[in-house]
């Protein structure tokens, strides 16, 4: 499955880009079946944490104007 960071020209809330990087920086440099098993683990972190941060945002933006 294609994966890709969010656009750099997009305007991302620094939390959701700090989690990309976080990410892309647990990956770098590993090859083969370390990347694999690094990649996994990763990958299953940073799905959690856009979940928590997206809840978040949610959360911040129904508050806006009430």
């Amino acid at each position: 499955m294609p994966m890709t960071a969010p656009d750099s020209k997009t305007k991302i809330d620094p939390r959701i880009q700090a989690a990309w990087v976080a990410y892309r920086d647990q990956l770098r440099d590993l090859e083969g079946s370390e990347y694999a098993r690094v990649e996994a683990e990763a990958w299953e972190q940073l799905q959690a944490e856009l979940f928590t941060l997206t809840d978040e945002l949610e959360d911040e933006h129904s508050h806006i104007g009430s």
